[in-house]
């Protein structure tokens, strides 16, 4: 199918034509990025696929020649929350027009592809709307609309996979330094009655373990030390009859890449391969982060999440037999449509069950075109707000006790930015706490040993007690 083009609905100024082919030039991008670590990934690539035609990251938008809202469906008025930003941009825009020059104004990700007309009819000084899987060909999304005059819609859902159209070269932004992120499966055919993912992500689709190896290997070869596989389903990646517990293996070979995480997870996809990972592979880190929803047999049927809570305390059991210090996370959503107080409760005992040492944990909000948003016995927004806070007090609690029984010990951070406090920096632990200690800028980037001296509600703090191993290798 391709683009829809639509008529101009603002005066355009055009560059004057010389007839000679010019280098472009410097222009200047600005990518605002809500929700996912996929979000985050897509951001990346979005600025990999503009660099050619002269597009640098800026830090903000004013004076950019071009703004990208990557959006996010997912929370609750996620779409109002867009439409609230393009106002602000919106003078902007017109800011930069009168002064002769030009801003092209474009809306990418799940709102895009969820709204798409919708946005341009509401905000018609847009220029740009492209879902997640057509963002290779911005293009000539770019050159259509400068052209034209008029706004380009990209919503499609192309055969060819986006990742084979994505140029090899990454840009140095601040997603790819000590730690990156690397979609490596898309989409989702699992239809929880709840979610939009399938609607806006598309079908699954996995890219290829030799494709996946090399855009790791060009990661590591920038410096990046910890690579997050990311995926709506990740644990259901296949290539060529490989799962994702080979690919880990075959990343683990890598120079200079220490670290590997994946997510996110979905319990009844968990296999025999990828658990014994967790035991065989040093470079995975033990902490896995596997939604469960709920504790409540009925509720989950109702979410078609295919497990129940005994299998997910039997996977639990099987996760903590392969390797005894892995620490798991969840996602809970209360007061679902019939969610009864003996429903909440099993979500309550799943919880003392498994003892998170990380968890999220949300009110469900009808999401407009899921089953979910239509069903009977919608639970009261009060009794709901209840139920949440009652739960996150628990999570809460395990999580503060996990982390006090951090203090006293020497963990391995990843330091990969600045604290708050002048000589601070600031790391994750193997379980995805964040770690604060003095130490020198040289230590920037590199994998220390610390000796955690506080625990926090959400952190820890620690104390640089030996030589990083940037240091012991340039001993």
């Amino acid at each position: 199918m391709g683009f829809l083009l639509f008529g101009p609905t603002e005066k355009r100024n055009k560059a004057p034509h010389t007839g000679m082919a010019q280098t472009p030039l410097a222009r200047k991008l600005y990518i605002k990025t809500y929700g996912c670590q996929m979000n985050v990934y897509d951001s990346g690539r979005m600025a990999d696929v503009l660099a050619p035609l002269g597009y640098a990251l800026a830090d903000a938008p004013d004076g950019a020649d071009m703004v990208i809202l990557n959006t996010c469906h997912i929370r609750e008025k996620a779409a109002e929350k867009v439409y609230s930003e393009l106002g602000r941009l919106r003078k902007l825009k017109g800011a930069r027009e009168q002064d002769g020059g030009r801003m092209i104004l474009a809306v990418a990700g799940c709102v895009a592809q969820a709204e798409g007309r919708e946005i341009l009819k509401r905000a018609p000084y847009v220029d740009m709307v492209f879902g997640p899987q057509t963002y290779h060909r911005l293009p000539e999304m770019v050159a259509r609309a400068s052209r034209a005059g008029g706004a380009v819609l990209d919503t499609d859902f192309p055969h060819e996979s986006k990742f084979d159209h994505l140029p090899g070269e990454i840009q140095k932004t601040p997603t790819n330094n000590a730690a990156a992120f690397l979609t490596v499966q898309e989409g989702c055919d699992k239809f929880c009655t709840y979610c939009v993912v399938p609607y806006t992500r598309g079908s699954e689709y996995s890219r290829a373990q030799a494709d996946v190896l090399d855009e790791a290997r060009r990661l590591a070869g920038a410096g990046v030390r910890e690579i997050t596989l990311l995926g709506q389903n990740v644990n259901n990646y296949q290539s060529a009859e490989e799962g994702l517990g080979a690919l880990i293996a075959e990343m683990a070979k890598i120079e200079g890449l220490d670290r590997i995480r994946y997510t996110t997870s979905y319990p009844a996809d968990m296999d025999d391969d990828l658990i014994a990972a967790h035991r065989d592979i040093p470079e995975l880190m033990p902490f896995l982060h596997l939604p469960v929803q709920s504790g409540s047999d009925r509720i989950l049927k109702a979410m078609n999440r295919n497990h129940t809570a005994g299998d997910y305390l039997r996977l639990a059991d099987k996760l903590r037999a392969a390797r005894s210090d892995i620490g798991l996370s969840s996602d809970f959503i209360v007061g679902f449509p019939g969610e009864t107080d003996a429903d909440f409760a099993a979500t309550m005992k799943l919880v003392e069950d498994v003892e998170f040492v990380q968890a999220y944990s949300f009110k469900f909000s009808p999401r407009p075109g899921t089953p979910a948003a239509v069903m009977a016995d919608q639970v009261p927004d009060a009794v709901k707000k209840e139920r949440l806070a009652a739960l996150q007090d628990r999570l809460n609690a395990q999580q503060l006790a996990f982390n006090r029984s951090c203090v006293g010990r020497t963990m391995a951070v990843l330091l990969d930015r600045s604290g708050r406090d002048r000589g601070q920096l600031v790391g994750r632990s193997p379980y995805m706490q964040a770690v604060h200690v003095d130490a020198p800028d040289e230590n920037m980037g590199s994998i220390t040993d610390l000796t955690i001296t506080a625990a926090h509600a959400n952190s820890l703090s620690g104390d640089l007690t030996v030589k990083s191993s940037k240091e012991r290798a340039s001993a």
